[in-house]
């Protein structure tokens, strides 16, 4: 039996008891749950390892890649800077970036990259994993390239190429890259443990992914979208285990933190706009996220999603919370954040074995709901 280390708010054990029972079958190597339920951190408990050998313990401060759920730290910024009024999300994109303006681009407006919806789901151009470290050229590629299907018709998960191309409007917008805008406006004035581009100090504290399957689909045409997506370049989870993965902002995937962090800076979102006595942006900016940008079976994910401003929307397609203002985002493997409005709670959860695939497995799903059955 795991020991599960950390803090339990009385009233919430049973999410401990799920969390330790997530290691039962031998699966799960090392995890981390966090719970922010008005206001106050009601878990945050962490167990298991570091590596597969099961050598050495998960401590308090471990951090991990938790690949897409960083996607949310995105969505936060951009709420934000439209909060403020520095950008619109119905802003066309090369508003600020006039370069994108070519190639059938006019029309795509900020939303759409926050929503999977722009057609920029993969580079037209051959690129390395290499290319990835370098933001430039990442984001010129693709504000060359032509659309691969009509802007706002349909969604298609930009995977790794939504991190370049709304961290090259919050440089255009604010002169700062993304990570350090999200580090100087969110991480540090909460004291949030969490980095996009993670600098080499805090690295012997990184727990290495340890890899599932691929992202693939084997039976997928070699001319797909999805496959078009995912092999130019194609990406190992073993990536995550680099230095120039650390450091680079690769702000869609290669966000580094645990679920106590993640869950401080998300409870911005189920909070309202605040959070550990900070206002960061007002209710209405919040509420924004809620505008339905589209709805129906993903280009690349397979399966029918809800998308609002940048996060997944509560809905029958993914019923993660029994109230109708939540929303989510998760990563690669098993990450996971939900924020719930209506109860004023932000959950997360991150660990380093990966799972099957990109929608994640019942690691998350099983204290999630221990915890819906504790607040009921």
């Amino acid at each position: 039996m795991v020991t599960v280390h950390g803090k339990v708010k009385p009233g919430f054990e049973g999410v401990s008891e799920a969390f330790a029972s997530n290691f039962n079958d031998g699966f799960e190597v090392g995890a981390s749950v966090a719970i922010i339920y008005k206001g106050e951190m009601v878990v945050d408990i962490w167990g298991g390892h570091r590596e597969m050998e099961r050598t050495s313990d998960w401590q308090s401060d471990t951090l991990v890649n938790v690949w897409s759920t960083t996607k949310t730290m995105m969505f936060l910024t951009l709420l934000t800077l439209a909060d403020r009024g520095e950008i619109s999300l119905t802003d066309p994109v090369y508003k600020h970036w006039p370069e994108f303006k070519v190639n059938g681009k006019e029309g795509i407006e900020i939303r759409h990259l926050m929503a999977h919806t722009a057609g920029l789901s993969g580079w037209a151009e051959p690129m390395t994993s290499d290319d990835l470290f370098n933001h430039d050229k990442c984001a010129a590629v693709l504000g060359a390239q032509a659309p691969w299907w009509t802007p706002g018709s349909q969604s298609g998960y930009h995977a790794i190429t939504q991190g370049y191309l709304i961290g090259e409007v919050v440089k255009r917008v604010t002169g700062q890259s993304l990570g350090n805008f999200f580090r100087e406006n969110f991480a540090e004035p909460l004291g949030a443990d969490f980095h996009i581009g993670t600098a080499p100090e805090h690295h012997h504290r990184i727990t290495n992914v340890i890899p599932g399957v691929s992202l693939l689909d084997p039976t997928a045409k070699p001319d797909s979208i999805a496959v078009r997506t995912y092999t130019n370049p194609k990406i190992a989870a073993e990536i995550a285990w680099t230095p120039e993965w650390r450091q680079c902002e690769s702000p869609a995937a290669n966000g580094h933190g645990n679920a106590r962090s993640v869950a401080q800076l998300q409870s911005i979102i189920s909070h309202g706009g605040e959070a550990g006595g900070k206002r960061f942006l007002s209710a209405k900016g919040v509420e924004a996220l809620f505008t339905e940008q589209m709805s129906g079976q993903d280009l690349i994910l397979g399966v029918p999603m809800k998308f609002g401003m940048g996060y997944g929307l509560n809905s029958e397609f993914t019923p993660l919370s029994p109230n109708p203002r939540a929303c989510f985002w998760g990563g690669w493997g098993g990450s996971l954040v939900v924020n719930d409005l209506d109860a004023e709670l932000t959950y997360a959860y991150a660990m380093n074995r990966m799972g099957e695939g990109t929608t994640g497995d019942m690691r998350a799903a099983i204290p999630l709901m221990a915890m819906f059955g504790a607040i009921a």
